[in-house]
């Protein structure tokens, strides 16, 4: 059984949530309406999650939160707001909380967000406690993460914390460059979930016309003239699965809205249709903007912070050269078994040109690079005039 402290100073809400969650059997409640008796409180006892009003008199909600920042608390905070409060509840979230509920709040809606924020925190307390060093073999799932060859230790530990996350439903952030390997990140999250057995559906925002997106994600119904056929989008080709949304920053402001709805409540409409859906679907998200910068000012904040809880930063190619070969390697296998071709390696003269480029396209263009050298060389090992010409004259000197 959970504990559950509940910071409200209405006397009438919390004798609610003393009832509700007493019947619900799965939770020890703690009730504290005088907010200023929270620090003490808190210095004193361990909650698996805190639900806090924002609007109180003494210390506010806001009070609250900053004091658990500057004590280190990591305990899950879901925040109480009212309806017009959007902004302060985003505030929170900055803060360290988890998520927010707008008053009153739905009672299914509720238990769902509190076993969230006590599921990420056991995942995210997981990855905190993991040692420094780490070896990939050590990883439970090792076959789901077989196609992502590396021994640079930054790259392992990123392995080690995307399969503790594969272990929840919590939605993934991926960040990361241009061709770092987010969505075999995603597929590999995905073989080493429970939703294995279920579809893998990636959908890149970046490749679609903006008035086509809300369709292809959320799938359409048929218009009033009939000029449209109900089909479904890429989140349900997904149900029971996996969806990979690359390139999120590219929505359009209604559709973040939109999903930001999917995340919190699993719920969705089909495009010019009214009728509201659940959706069984596990998201990993991903983008290579910095979203919580000056470069994209229009992204819903809130989503922003919803994405960002659980999120992993994938580091570029540049950045662990000793990956290079290894890499290299793994690629040749598969384009020379793809090409049929009996190429088994690569002369030392090629493999110095690879290690003298900086890649700005990261691992997708190593593999380009290979699957090019391979159709140029004419015996068993690739030598280093099979590197493709155009990537030479780049080559730092």
């Amino acid at each position: 059984m959970h504990r559950i402290l509940i910071v409200d100073d209405d006397v009438a809400v919390t004798n609610y949530f003393l009832v509700f969650f007493m019947q619900t059997d799965r939770f020890e409640t703690e009730v504290v309406n005088d907010s200023t008796l929270v620090p003490e409180l808190l210095q004193l006892n361990r909650f698996d999650v805190i639900l806090l009003d924002m609007d109180m008199p003494g210390l506010s909600g806001m009070d609250i939160l900053q004091l658990l920042k500057e004590r280190d608390d990591d305990t899950p905070v879901v925040v109480l707001t009212g309806v017009g409060d959007v902004d302060l509840a985003v505030r929170a979230m900055k803060l360290g909380a988890f998520d927010y509920l707008t008053k009153p709040a739905d009672e299914d809606r509720l238990l769902g967000t509190l076993d969230a924020a006590i599921e990420h925190h056991a995942v995210r307390s997981g990855i905190a406690a993991m040692p420094t060093e780490l070896d990939r073999k050590d990883l439970a799932e090792g076959e789901a993460f077989e196609h992502l060859p590396t021994s640079d230790p930054a790259m392992v530990r990123v392995l080690h914390q995307a399969e503790r996350m594969a272990a929840s439903d919590l939605t993934v952030f991926l960040l990361g460059e241009r061709g770092v390997g987010k969505e075999a990140i995603a597929r590999a999250i995905h073989r080493a979930s429970r939703r294995r057995n279920g579809p893998f559906v990636a959908l890149d925002a970046s490749a679609m016309e903006s008035d086509e997106l809300a369709a292809s994600l959320f799938g359409q119904v048929r218009d009033w003239a009939g000029n449209r056929q109900d089909r479904p989008g890429f989140l349900e080709e997904a149900e029971g699965g996996t969806l990979f949304l690359d390139e999120v920053d590219v929505l359009p402001p209604p559709l973040q809205v939109r999903l930001k709805r999917l995340l919190q409540r699993g719920e969705f409409n089909r495009e010019a249709s009214t009728q509201i859906r659940k959706a069984d679907v596990r998201v990993v998200a991903a983008t290579t903007r910095d979203l919580a910068g000056d470069a994209c000012p229009d992204f819903n904040r809130d989503l922003l912070y919803h994405l960002m809880v659980n999120s992993l930063v994938v580091p570029p190619l540049r950045d662990r050269p000793t990956d290079i070969p290894m890499l290299a390697e793994h690629f040749l296998k598969e384009e020379a078994r793809a090409q049929g071709r009996g190429v088994t390696g690569f002369d030392p003269a090629f493999m110095d040109l690879l290690m003298a480029y900086d890649f700005p396209d990261n691992t997708q263009e190593l593999r380009t690079i290979v699957s090019s050298a391979l159709a140029a060389a004419e015996g068993p090992v690739i030598g280093p005039d099979a590197f493709p010409p155009a990537v030479r004259a780049r080559i730092r000197s």
